[in-house]
């Protein structure tokens, strides 16, 4: 930082005489440097933040990052590839809300790229869950709602992540854009998720050894599985989340020709990884131009469910988070210093506290059963005290970041967060209050250095979530609880796909939604005959999908060597079952439907209730 200091004060003499128009944006003219705001970034080519001063008296603070080391020419040709992209799925009336940032080579290996603002990596997010919170579905959901506290603003992060995600996902694997870790995918105060740093691309994976370093199609793990969901059960908004992502790549396969051909007319600029016809190959492989849309529907919902199945992914992230913790330490004084509240609270800004102690504690659907901490808390100068409402994890994460901040203090005993059985049953949560009490009481009685710092007074402040709060004696009810009873009913909806060429019938198996069964979540899968049959010769079954009321299958179940008028004398009939290891397969729901009223010559898309 101080060599950072240095070196741009020098720069700074520039400006003593001139004024510079930016390169990425020539309507921006900078007078001078912002040299305390100046910073470096912790990637390999260490490349500095600028804070550039606006000429303009009432222009906002330019922020610009300046890179050496890299050839910015393949980014630039990777965003442009993205924007093209975006353009034809805009055109085709899908926003999938792609965040396009700008980024301009000037000079040989270097060059300026724009900050977009309001965002933080995803390491950034997870590890204030600590160095393993790769391995954590929740890290960013909190963080979203923490920007984000009421439900209408987090529903709507929540969509704009679904469908950026999409978008992402899509791009990324097309352009095979590699060295995909958690440093180089960003996300939005605003639920955008985008992905910076195209310095390998076309399938030109970064190794470990001998090993690929990106095992995975493209980057979709469990923690962004959970904000698609909205939990950790598959719900209907990941069947929208596929849809996207199907729909997306089956525009982009309609303008193959043109992504070959703008990616042809750069062999000659010498970039290392677009240097021959084998690279173009590498794309005309990933957008299938042989396969018909339902085909390449199915590809690439393969394609998701192996990426989100990939610990490897998981594990290039962790691995990630160990190489930067030569970086780490607390947030600085501008970021925040609790993953769960935007900004840092002092004594001198809330008052001091008198007394604190754990309440009671409340059953919480969100949307997963969970049990949360109701603290009072009393200050100097107040008659009545407030109350927060905390988790055990937020309880555990100051603990932790009381140990980086006074690594020499005694901590009081922190409980235990191992505990065997169910995590969120009562008599722990009635065991936990009276031990984080007995921690907080151990907590204000210390030295007034730690009773008294930031980081205490933060965790104590209140919330617009605690605000919003019904009283502390409401109880939070489930909408629809996983275990509310059935009674053996029968229920749900299924998507079908249903089109005939050369003698065939195709039936494709989409999505189901809102399957009902008593107890435990489902295990469904679909089964299908074409009647009449006398000797079940016509079963056609796809795979299992495990523990959900909402599976998405988008398999293709065929029946081949069917004249047209053979079909119009058949029924479809439809079973929805669930795979039980100890017992008989339990029925879910069914339908029949009637061929002769289905025009066979067009695909016909549409839900049926079973």
């Amino acid at each position: 930082q101080a060599a950072l200091q240095n070196g741009m004060e020098r720069v700074q003499l520039f400006f003593l005489k001139n004024k510079c128009r930016l390169p990425l944006n020539p309507s921006l003219v900078a007078k001078e440097l912002n040299i305390k705001a100046c910073s470096f970034f912790s990637s390999n080519a260490v490349p500095l933040k600028v804070a550039l001063i606006n000429a303009d008296p009432l222009g906002e603070e330019i922020n610009v990052m300046f890179k050496v080391g890299e050839d910015l020419r393949q980014d630039m040709l990777a965003l442009q590839m993205i924007k093209i992209m975006d353009k034809i799925w805009l055109q085709e009336g899908l926003d999938l809300r792609m965040v396009i940032f700008k980024c301009l080579s000037t000079g040989k290996d270097r060059g300026m790229v724009e900050l977009v603002p309001a965002s933080d990596t995803l390491r950034k997010i997870q590890v204030e869950y600590g160095v393993t919170g790769s391995f954590k579905d929740k890290p960013l959901a909190e963080w979203l709602r923490k920007y984000n506290p009421t439900e209408e603003e987090y529903e709507k992060a929540s969509e704009n992540f679904i469908y950026s995600c999409a978008g992402c996902c899509v791009a990324t694997y097309v352009l095979g854009i590699c060295d995909r870790h958690n440093d180089n995918i960003m996300l939005r105060n605003t639920g955008h998720m985008f992905h910076i740093d195209f310095g390998k691309f076309l399938g030109h994976a970064q190794m470990f050894g001998s090993f690929k370093r990106d095992r995975a199609p493209f980057v979709l793990t469990s923690d962004m599985a959970y904000v698609i969901n909205g939990g950790e059960k598959p719900t209907i908004r990941f069947q929208l989340f596929v849809d996207l992502c199907c729909q997306a790549y089956n525009l982009i396969r309609k303008h193959a020709n043109l992504f070959l051909n703008l990616l042809s007319l750069m062999l000659s600029s010498g970039l290392p990884e677009l240097s021959g016809v084998q690279d173009l190959k590498y794309v005309q492989d990933a957008l299938q131009p042989q396969t018909t849309d339902a085909e390449a529907t199915i590809f690439f919902t393969r394609l998701i469910e192996s990426s989100l199945g990939s610990v490897a992914t998981k594990f290039n992230f962790f691995i990630h988070n160990l190489a930067q913790l030569r970086f780490s330490g607390l947030p600085s004084n501008d970021e925040p210093i609790l993953s769960f509240s935007a900004k840092t609270y002092s004594l001198k800004q809330d008052g001091r506290i008198k007394q604190v102690s754990v309440f009671t504690y409340q059953k919480r659907y969100n949307p997963d059963k969970h049990y949360i901490y109701v603290v009072r808390v009393l200050r100097e100068g107040q008659v009545e005290p407030t109350f927060v409402f905390r988790t055990f994890d937020e309880f555990q994460e100051l603990h932790n970041k009381l140990g980086i901040l006074f690594p020499l203090w005694k901590l009081p005993g922190f409980p235990n967060k191992m505990v065997l059985g169910r995590t969120h049953i009562k008599d722990v949560a009635a065991k936990r209050k009276v031990e984080l009490n007995s921690y907080i009481q151990s907590l204000m009685n210390s030295s007034s250095e730690v009773a008294e710092c930031d980081l205490v007074y933060t965790f104590f402040h209140p919330l617009l979530r605690d605000e919003k709060v019904e009283g502390i004696d409401g109880i939070a009810k489930p909408t629809g609880s996983p275990s509310s009873p059935t009674s053996g009913k029968v229920g749900g909806e299924v998507k079908l796909s249903i089109s005939y060429r050369n003698s065939t019938l195709f039936i494709m198996v989409m999505h189901i939604k809102d399957l009902v069964k008593d107890g435990a979540d489902p295990n469904p899968y679909v089964k299908t005959y074409l009647l009449p049959d006398m000797h079940k010769t016509s079963k056609r079954k796809t795979k299992i999908s495990r523990k959900t009321r909402n599976p998405t299958f988008n398999e293709m179940l065929v029946y081949s060597g069917y004249s047209m008028d053979t079909l119009k004398q058949r029924e479809l009939q439809l079973s929805v079952l669930s795979a039980e290891s100890l017992r008989e397969n339990f029925f879910l729901g069914g339908i029949t439907l009637s061929l002769k009223e289905f025009n066979l010559s067009k695909e016909t898309v549409s839900w049926y209730r079973l």
